[in-house]
């Protein structure tokens, strides 16, 4: 598996692997270059109540802080095999205030979608079998009163995934996640985790 790394733009720097703190640190991970490489935990998830009834707040989470007016990106590959097997981008503010973004093997095939959770969980996605075993990449632009969530494919065009709402002040933590609710051993390269400014406008294209 081989991820592109983005090149820093607009003030955007790469952040490295030892400033990010871990959120529930994997079974293994180790640097392969500049690409960080994580093997998951079995049953490891993050979700709150909704619909499935249970709270899981064991996934894997690399975060350093996010602060008003910035943005950051994510890149990733990964081995999805089974149901649920998840990579992308948590942002974090608490247990129960956080998002997590990317993609995710559901009934099949490889989704895109995000869950926002303010006490519960609410989950959205959207099919994307074209995307599998290839590099993703996650942004979060965090401005005035709202977190912007989108993704890309490799080089491909920047979808707008959800807009959810995340107050200005919040202490904010964000970063690289990954996590296997069916099983142990998910396998993820992380070849991209950088920080810059927040997006211009909603619908700008970083």
């Amino acid at each position: 598996m081989v991820v592109h790394h983005p090149s820093p733009a607009n003030g955007t720097r790469q952040v490295a692997w030892s400033e990010g703190t871990w959120l529930n640190a994997p079974p293994a991970c180790h640097e392969d270059g500049q690409d960080l490489v994580v093997t998951t935990a079995g049953g490891s998830d993050f979700w709150r109540h909704t619909a499935y009834g249970f709270v899981r707040d064991d996934g894997h989470a690399l975060l350093t802080d996010l602060p008003d007016t910035s943005a950051v990106e994510v890149t990733f590959t990964a081995d999805f095999l089974t149901r649920y097997d998840q990579a992308g981008l948590m942002v974090r503010a608490d247990d129960q205030l956080w998002v997590k973004a990317g993609a995710e093997l559901t009934d099949g095939v490889v989704h895109v979608g995000a869950v926002v959770t303010r006490t519960v969980s609410d989950w959205s996605l959207s099919p994307v079998p074209e995307w599998s075993d290839r590099p993703v990449t996650v942004r979060a632009s965090r401005f005035a009163d709202a977190l912007t969530i989108r993704a890309r494919c490799a080089d491909g065009p920047w979808r707008l995934l959800r807009v959810a709402p995340w107050s200005a002040g919040i202490t904010s933590a964000a970063g690289p996640y990954c996590c296997s609710p069916g099983r142990s051993g998910l396998l993820v390269r992380f070849g991209g985790f950088t920080v810059g400014p927040a997006d211009s406008s909603l619908h700008a294209t970083p």
